[in-house]
């Protein structure tokens, strides 16, 4: 069928906007280092497949970070397209301004619904790792850059196990209250189903837009397009996804880690719901990062249409 003739079911939206993090949630858990003039072809591509926001870079120190090491350069590299937003991680002030220097477009700062996991990670409480992003939060205002809220852990944690619907609310509150721009909530493990997606999708439309609320999908145990048709019954219409499904899962080893962009867009020509991106290029971008880090990707769609040598 053609599925330009489709459209959105009702009570599923006619647009979504999807968050391309290959760049840098994907290759920053990938253990081949790649050169700066190939992040930068990448990101180029990325630019012209059509994608409104591209997180592009990670301010972070090298020494714990070595994939980001060159974000400053690869910021300088990319051409630039009007309307696309450029985003970056930005854990502190020395990395804010960094990233305020190299002209990014929207900060993103981060929290986990999880205390076992914020205690783990970077020894303190969810509620003093919120207090510590203040300052970014406000400097990011100062400067008219848009921000944005991640929360990790959102549906299990890889050292407390279960999370409660309360505890991602919360924590989507007090980001709420920090200015952020958009929230996503984040299945770092990929534990997530779509019964408890919806639940916890649900709770934290409580305390923020559901306009501006994200899902953040890992595929580790293949439930990441359930997930994301869950949330789209739920009015969820912003999702993240990574090019060839990039990244893996730190906590699960050998696991698959961010559902893969082709098939999530896929996914939504087959339910008529309109992206704004082009698939043909998406899996053309697929395929050259999977080249250069030396592996199949992990798209079953983007292989298929690779293979197929059409749309």
């Amino acid at each position: 069928m053609d599925s330009s003739l489709l459209t959105a079911q009702p009570g599923l939206p006619g647009f979504v906007k999807i968050v391309e993090v290959g760049p840098r949630d994907g290759l920053q858990n990938e253990a081949t280092v790649l050169s700066t003039e190939v992040k930068i072809d990448f990101i180029n591509q990325l630019s012209l497949a059509g994608f409104s926001t591209i997180e592009a870079a990670s301010f972070v120190s090298p020494k714990w970070v070595p994939q980001m090491a060159a974000s400053t350069d690869i910021m300088a590299g990319i051409r630039r397209h009007p309307g696309v937003i450029y985003s970056a991680l930005t854990p502190n002030m020395k990395g804010f301004e960094a990233a305020l220097e190299a002209g990014v477009n929207e900060v993103v700062i981060f929290g986990s619904a999880s205390e076992a996991f914020s205690q783990k990670n970077i020894n303190c409480s969810i509620a003093e790792s919120i207090g510590r992003f203040r300052s970014v939060a406000d400097a990011a205002k100062d400067n008219h850059l848009r921000l944005r809220g991640s929360i990790s852990c959102s549906f299990g944690c890889p050292y407390q196990g279960e999370v409660s619907a309360q505890s991602v609310a919360d924590v989507v509150k007090q980001l709420r209250d920090l200015g952020c721009d958009e929230i996503d909530i984040a299945d770092t493990i990929g534990v997530g189903t779509p019964r408890h997606v919806q639940t916890v999708m649900t709770y934290a439309a409580r305390e923020f837009s559901v306009d501006a609320l994200s899902g953040h999908f890992h595929d580790t145990y293949g439930q990441a397009l359930a997930n994301i048709y869950a949330s789209l019954e739920v009015g969820i219409h912003i999702f993240h996804s990574s090019v060839g499904g990039l990244g893996g899962c730190p906590y699960a080893k050998g696991a698959t880690g961010n559902v893969a962009t082709e098939d999530v867009l896929f996914l939504m020509q087959g339910l008529g719901i309109e992206t704004g991106i082009d698939l043909h290029k998406v899996v053309d971008a697929g395929q050259f990062i999977s080249r250069q880090i030396g592996r199949k990707a992990v798209s079953r769609a983007g292989n298929a249409l690779a293979a197929r040598g059409t749309v």
